[in-house]
């Protein structure tokens, strides 16, 4: 394991100083780190967060990094870690990202963190069977796409993942690793969907609703870009050891980035991003434990802003509270003026059905030039009503008119204690960092195509993670880890905006309008 130990386990410092976006609390200190430790096993590191043992302090902690290198991992940018999920129940909170981002698709590795403590301290790993050149060696080219869920039935962590067989795609399989330890250890892969064509952009839920009919089920979303990014589903019974053949919506319905959602009552919301003439934020919804889907329906048209020079997508981050009622946010440039930025709006459902209209989150003022992207939003499940805690993790460009190496970006973080009726005023988690300092892609510098966030249960914190960039090292390696942040959620007095400056887009109502969404988004 000589080779495969991270080259540096380390953790920032808070930082305490104000800026007039918010409150900082963290920014890269310019390489000059506090050393933490090494990799102490194959399972992984344990780090210190910022935040002392049970101390309700924010902080922001490296959780990972990429150790692989050229010599032992061609196919990947090293060192990047890139597009994380979580999941947390309890105390127990999971990460799932991929390591070694490949130019053309996927990475080298899938990489896992957990913390049993809420967040103060976190053990770190990989996944066995992924890619060839993995430390624990798998059959394929890269993974890609980490997702990860909790069957409380089962008591079962669960993380999918795409295979591809070749470069730049190909043949994808859909694969999962389990984990009967509470998140410290994972199994080798099973199968979700390996039928010899491409899937795509896969998202794994549980139904954890004990009074469900369905209590028990996992559901995941993906897509065939072999057929027009035709949405699939399929289900588990048996935590997660096999899946149902996948099944498309009732209306054949085309896109991709859906994150399922489970009721109480056992109706499980997919929203996800159409394209085509299922264009748009859009959703659909099973009522039978996933053996049928409902036709989609339009949320919302889409209106996007490109930002430079970073890979990004308007794909939707879904959560649900306690009463059941869906909270879906993108990021859309509606409300700006000439469209020449993005914010991040939302939108929610109480039935998957019928949808709010579209209100703009209030980071910063409207024409401001910021450009908001890549949201991962939290929900407190033990919260409901108007009393529902929100927060929200972004990405963000002060300039969004910025070209190449003028492009800065940065981690922001906003919350709600009031169904996102008002917001506290933003506060800036990491950066700044040069997008360039981000792993290339075929599409663009990338952080991921999505990030997260997650609420820890019965309290009012949250873990967000997230990569940041630093600058690349001498030799040209980048220098792309994972980091965590550990927030307290407070509320605020910034409104809800409901009216756009300019109107929506004509389509807002149809769903005739086109994504610019790739064809695959590997």
């Amino acid at each position: 394991m000589g080779q495969t130990k991270l080259k540096r386990a380390r953790v920032s410092l808070q930082r305490s100083a104000m800026r007039t976006a918010g409150r900082r609390i963290w920014s890269p200190p310019n390489r000059r780190w506090w050393l933490a430790g090494v990799l102490a096993s194959v399972a992984g590191i344990s780090l210190l967060a910022a935040a002392p043992a049970g101390a309700a302090q924010t902080g922001v902690a490296q959780i990972s990094a990429d150790p692989y290198t050229p010599s032992n991992a061609s196919n990947g940018e090293h060192a990047t870690e890139v597009e994380p999920d979580t999941f947390a129940w309890g105390s127990t909170v999971v990460t799932v990202f991929q390591t070694g981002r490949i130019f053309n698709g996927g990475a080298t590795d899938i990489g896992w963190a957990t913390s049993t403590n809420g967040g103060v301290s976190w053990t770190h790993g990989f996944m066995p069977g992924t890619s060839t050149q993995a430390a624990q060696p798998g059959p394929f080219f890269g993974a890609s796409d980490a997702s990860v869920a909790y069957d409380a039935r089962d008591g079962v962590w669960m993380a999918s993942w795409l295979g591809a067989h070749f470069s730049g795609g190909g043949v994808v399989d859909v694969m999962l690793s389990r984990s009967t330890d509470g998140g410290l250890s994972w199994s080798a892969p099973v199968a979700i969907a390996a039928n010899n064509v491409f899937y795509d952009k896969n998202w794994t839920v549980c139904d954890n609703s004990s009074t469900s009919p369905f209590y028990g089920n996992c559901y995941t979303e993906f897509d065939n870009a072999n057929s027009r990014d035709l949405e699939q589903m399929s289900t588990s019974t048996d935590g997660g050891m096999t899946w149902s053949a996948p099944q498309p919506t009732a209306d054949q319905a085309h896109g991709l980035g859906g994150q399922p959602l489970v009721q109480p009552n056992g109706r499980v919301i997919v929203p996800f991003e159409g394209i085509g003439r299922s264009g748009g934020i859009r959703a659909f919804t099973s009522d039978d434990g996933g053996v049928t889907w409902n036709a989609s329906v339009l949320v919302s048209a889409i209106s996007s802003h490109e930002v430079s020079g970073v890979r990004t997508e308007s794909l939707p981050s879904a959560e649900i509270n306690g009463d059941g009622k869906v909270y879906v946010v993108w990021q859309d440039s509606r409300f700006e003026p000439g469209g020449a930025a993005n914010d991040i709006v939302l939108s929610t459902s109480t039935d998957g059905t019928t949808w709010s209209p579209v209100s703009r989150i209030p980071i910063d003022p409207v024409g401001s030039g910021v450009d908001h992207f890549l949201p991962g939003l939290a929900v407190d499940r033990d919260s409901a009503g108007a009393h529902t805690v929100l927060a929200l993790t972004y990405y963000y460009d002060t300039n969004s008119s910025c070209v190449g190496g003028s492009c800065q970006l940065e981690v922001g973080f906003t919350s709600s204690l009031n169904d996102g009726q008002t917001w506290s005023t933003p506060q800036v988690l990491g950066g700044p960092m040069q997008e360039d300092w981000l792993a290339p892609t075929s599409q663009g510098f990338m952080a991921g195509d999505y990030i997260s966030t997650s609420f820890l249960a019965g309290q009012q914190r949250v873990v967000g993670v997230f990569p940041i960039g630093m600058t690349p090292s001498s030799n040209g390696l980048l220098d792309e880890p994972m980091f965590a942040a550990l927030e307290q959620v407070r509320g605020g007095n910034l409104p809800m905006t409901t009216n756009p400056v300019l109107a929506a887009p004509n389509s807002a109502t149809s769903d005739n309008n086109t994504a610019t969404v790739p064809p695959t988004a590997f």
